[in-house]
């Protein structure tokens, strides 16, 4: 009996033990993703705040791509926002995103080939490519651009729809109300009458009763029983002699 008992207590120590460092793998895990969407997020406030700074304060080819850099990033960025949270009502826009994550991997190489000729010494040789480099970010963009807007206009549409069907909805209810408010105020109305009417009548035949009962019951007291209490003096009254008996 009691191996059975150090043999459970083992199992349920055990147990508690796995459960703990379970719970532990999942907080460090779920702290480490915090710390790298952190690290993420800052890292492209940076390199968007040099961007801006290099399209606007150099000239030429440096700045070209810097521009080029920055316009790719801003679309690709915000079309991705706008998908995902679509997506979160609208589960038709799935496929959208996939769309999306192959539009967003030609995106990744042009940002990448754009990055590595700010770094090439050439400026000549690049300033050649810039046409095509132009194309092919105004290419990404305007696609990027149109699943943007479209599921926009789409997310619009709904709301427009459900609002047209709630305010037909809110009309009919309304009217609903309106009737029945005006009946409710003429029951209420005679059934407050009828009451204050059935109240006085009963009021009246209390009174009535009560009157005859007092006639009934009061009679009055013979005169022996009854005598007349002696007048009090006024102050200015003399006080009268008694009268003699002689």
């Amino acid at each position: 009996m009691e191996v059975a008992l150090i043999i459970f207590a083992l199992m349920v120590l055990f147990t508690f033990l796995g459960l703990g460092v379970y719970a532990t793998v999942k907080v460090v895990g779920a702290a480490k993703r915090g710390v790298d969407r952190t690290l993420t997020q800052a890292r492209r406030t940076v390199e968007d705040t040099t961007l801006k700074a290099k399209s606007l304060g150099q000239v030429g080819v440096p700045g070209a791509l810097a521009q080029l850099r920055l316009d790719l990033r801003t679309s690709l960025r915000a079309t991705q926002q706008a998908l995902h949270d679509g997506a979160k009502a609208d589960a038709s826009l799935k496929e959208s995103i996939a769309l999306f994550e192959r539009l967003s991997a030609h995106g990744r190489e042009l940002d990448d080939e754009l990055k590595r000729l700010e770094q090439d010494p050439d400026r000549r040789r690049i300033a050649d490519r810039l046409p095509d480099l132009r194309e092919r970010t105004a290419k990404i963009t305007q696609a990027a651009d149109s699943l943007r807007w479209a599921a926009r206009d789409r997310a619009r549409r709904f709301a427009e729809d459900d609002l047209s069907v709630l305010a037909a909805q809110i009309e009919v209810e309304s009217g609903a109300l309106r009737d029945w408010s005006r009946g409710s105020v003429d029951d209420l109305t005679a059934a407050a009458a009828a009451w204050d009417a059935a109240q006085g009548q009963a009021e009246t035949q209390k009174q009535t009763q009560g009157q005859g009962q007092a006639q009934g019951h009061t009679q009055p007291r013979p005169a022996a029983l009854n005598p007349a209490a002696p007048s009090t003096p006024y102050p200015w009254e003399k006080a009268r002699r008694p009268e003699s008996t002689t």
